[in-house]
């Protein structure tokens, strides 16, 4: 009878031991909160470990509605990249003053800057990355820029207010702050994404609002190289796993 007992005892003991092996080896379970924390982490970073030229590709696709030229369906078109700017702080130096309130006011860490030309080379955009410590800080940002507009594809802004990145020898090479027409503001993740439309002949600011053409092109390109340069930043990451065991 005894020796029953300590079999049974045995047996009982190296069934917990091996609950509590499987429990070791199993992957870990990150808990909901330690996964938000993570992916947030993850979209975070991506500034940094993205090589630039990723950020902001050689060439963008765009559309433009054919509805207001009597062209039904829409126009596909491209953006071509001419310089990417040296990484630069958050300050004057790189946008107006209404952007830098709202960038400080959020705790902006850096601004990445590119400029591009449309396939005519007839407008020339600067689209800027600023990076945000959340992002609740980049979608308030977003909204007081667009007075509420802002939507998940972003809006037309208030006014311009980033700064243009000059290209000598390209269709940038005039564009400046006084050629600025019309800005679009995006916020993906902890990334508040801007891009500035100007005419490449220098031409000076204008009320182009009255021109339907020249508006819908402008803001076209705008929001479309905003939104292609904001999405892949913002995108939900894997859902992270622990592979192997305890201390992973």
């Amino acid at each position: 009878m005894l020796a029953v007992l300590l079999a049974v005892l045995a047996l009982a003991g190296m069934a917990v031991a091996g609950v509590g092996i499987s429990r070791q080896v199993m992957p870990r379970i990150f808990t909901p909160a330690q996964r938000r924390q993570i992916e947030a982490w993850e979209v975070a970073r991506r500034w940094r470990v993205t090589p630039k030229t990723q950020i902001f590709p050689v060439r963008i696709l765009y559309r433009l509605s054919g509805g207001q030229f009597g062209y039904q369906g829409t126009l596909k078109l491209t953006a071509r990249r001419l310089e990417i700017a040296r990484q630069a702080s958050c300050g004057r130096a790189a946008a107006d003053e209404a952007l830098v309130h709202v960038l400080d006011r959020d705790g902006c860490e850096a601004l990445l800057r590119a400029t591009y030309t449309d396939a005519s080379s007839s407008f020339v955009l600067t689209v800027g990355v600023a990076v945000l410590q959340s992002g609740k800080g980049a979608i308030t940002a977003a909204h007081y820029l667009t007075h509420g507009v802002a939507s998940g594809h972003g809006a037309v802004t208030v006014r311009p207010i980033l700064g243009p990145v000059q290209v000598p020898g390209t269709p940038a090479a005039a564009f400046s702050a006084r050629q600025r027409q019309v800005s679009w503001a995006v916020s993906a993740g902890p990334y508040l994404v801007v891009a500035t439309v100007g005419y490449a002949d220098g031409r000076p600011s204008e009320p182009v609002s009255t021109d339907t053409y020249a508006y819908l092109e402008m803001t076209s390109l705008a929001g479309g190289v905003a939104t292609a340069v904001a999405s892949p930043l913002g995108a939900p990451p894997p859902v992270p796993r622990c592979p192997g065991a305890p201390a992973c």
